[in-house]
């Protein structure tokens, strides 16, 4: 059966695909997998933008191993530890965690991946304060080639848990996954549009007064849609009555205007009409940066953090130094212009704190976050590419899972544990089971 992830842009045939049950049954498919000299990758959402989870070997789903499995409390922290299947996804995760008055410290804008893929290709949200998904990994269970099941930590087999909690599925399987809650919060959203000038003459104390900050800009115009999200108790968004009642009705139903109608019903429809008559674009985008409104509400975190994507699209994201921001978008919206290329689609604007996961996009640094996008139907490829060395003179870090051409050369030069990553899993994985072209490009061979 032919396999082919969201974008459309990668179509593999594997030789077989398993969706094991249990971890037992994960064991028996890797060692019936090297038994026949088939090499394995792990699938879950499907969300990379990369060949990460292609394979002609053995393709295994984790899909069934998205069990909750406990819920205990730090001792040091006194956070929940919670314990889920690596397949979970994260809108399950997060409904699981709402339930028990729980919450991801943040999140990216899409909760379709499996927390095993979310993890491991480095999902990261906004916010000057708070990391990507695998600062909040705790601990993992991985099985390796011969099937055997490791448990992992910070103080047990503490190589291995960090080469595992971002690493591509390199060092072997995750089979389940501990990840550190905070109690549940809600956010206070304030989206508007501004002048771009505004936003870039003020982005370091933007990121610095908000919780959560990030920018929408629609290329060849002056205008961007700012997002500024602010932490407050849970259940402030609620009330009581009819009053509450029609309020939540009234949310809801600006919400599906936003975001099924106008953010993805109408955005379709302009993207076909970009793509079939390309000398409108820049007016389509004057006009969408034109249409942009301003809305204020407040809901339970997951509500606010995770958006819906109907419209289908190829992605390329950067991790540059944060003052190197301005200078980077003046460079694409330079060459843009200049070349007239056809870019119906906004670039997003995110920022990181400095981390210590190894191979982290923000390892080591204060990160902001550049991501083109391209509507599926149209080509990417020069644009991407023109955007590609803007960000690499910057020092950009590429995305795991999201389009690049970087190797394992120019990666050594960007992440000081490569080395590190490489030696674990060597130790790890000596025979290349888990390997593919995509992680043997970006890591090396063993």
């Amino acid at each position: 059966m032919i396999w082919t992830n969201w974008a459309r842009n990668v179509s593999v045939t594997p030789v077989r695909q398993e969706q094991p049950a249990s971890e037992d049954e994960l064991s028996d498919a890797v060692r019936r997998a090297v038994k026949d000299g088939h090499t394995v990758r792990v699938v879950g959402g499907g969300h990379s933008f990369t060949p990460a989870a292609a394979t002609e070997g053995v393709q295994l789903s984790l899909d069934r191993l998205n069990a909750l499995h406990r819920v205990e409390r730090d001792p040091d922290t006194g956070h929940a530890l919670v314990t889920v299947g690596a397949g979970m996804r994260l809108h399950q995760l997060n409904q699981i965690l709402a339930e028990r008055g729980l919450a991801m410290q943040n999140l990216g804008d899409i909760d379709r991946q499996s927390i095993a893929g979310a993890i491991s290709t480095g999902t990261h949200g906004t916010g000057a304060k708070f990391g990507g998904l695998a600062t909040r990994v705790r601990a993992l269970t991985v099985v390796g080639p011969d099937g055997e099941v490791t448990h992992a930590s910070p103080t047990e087999q503490h190589d291995l848990f960090e080469a595992s909690r971002l690493g591509l599925g390199a060092t072997g399987v995750l089979s389940t996954v501990t990840i550190e809650a905070v109690p549940a919060f809600d956010l206070h959203a304030v989206e508007e549009p501004w002048p771009l000038d505004r936003v870039l003459e003020g982005v370091h104390d933007l990121v610095a007064e908000h919780d959560h900050f990030e920018f929408y800009w629609f290329p060849t115009t002056r205008r961007a849609l700012t997002l500024r999200n602010t932490r407050v108790d849970a259940g402030t968004s609620a009330g009581s009555g009819l009053a509450h009642r029609a309020r939540k009705a009234a949310g809801a139903a600006r919400s599906f205007l936003d975001e099924e109608v106008l953010s993805n019903g109408l955005f379709e429809a302009v993207n076909r009409v970009a793509t079939a008559v390309p000398s409108a674009t820049p007016t389509l985008n004057a006009v969408a940066a034109r249409a942009l409104s301003a809305r204020r509400y407040t809901a339970p975190s997951h509500e606010v953090f995770c958006t819906n994507r109907r419209v289908r699209f190829r992605e390329m994201e950067y991790a540059v130094p944060r003052d190197a921001v301005v200078g980077v978008l003046g460079e694409i919206d330079a060459w843009q212009r200049s070349t007239g290329e056809n870019v119906p689609f906004p670039i997003e604007v995110r920022f990181a704190p400095a981390d210590d996961v190894w191979l982290s996009t923000a390892y080591g640094r204060e990160t902001a976050y550049v991501a083109v996008h391209q509507y599926w139907r149209l080509p990417y490829a020069r644009y991407f590419d023109a955007a590609e060395q803007i960000l690499t003179a910057a020092g950009g870090r590429p995305h795991w899972g999201k389009l690049h051409t970087r190797d394992a050369e120019y990666l050594e030069g960007q992440y000081r544990r490569l080395p590190d990553f490489r030696r674990v899993r060597d130790a790890a994985d000596p025979e290349g089971v888990f390997a593919n072209p995509y992680t043997q490009r970006v890591f090396g061979f063993a």
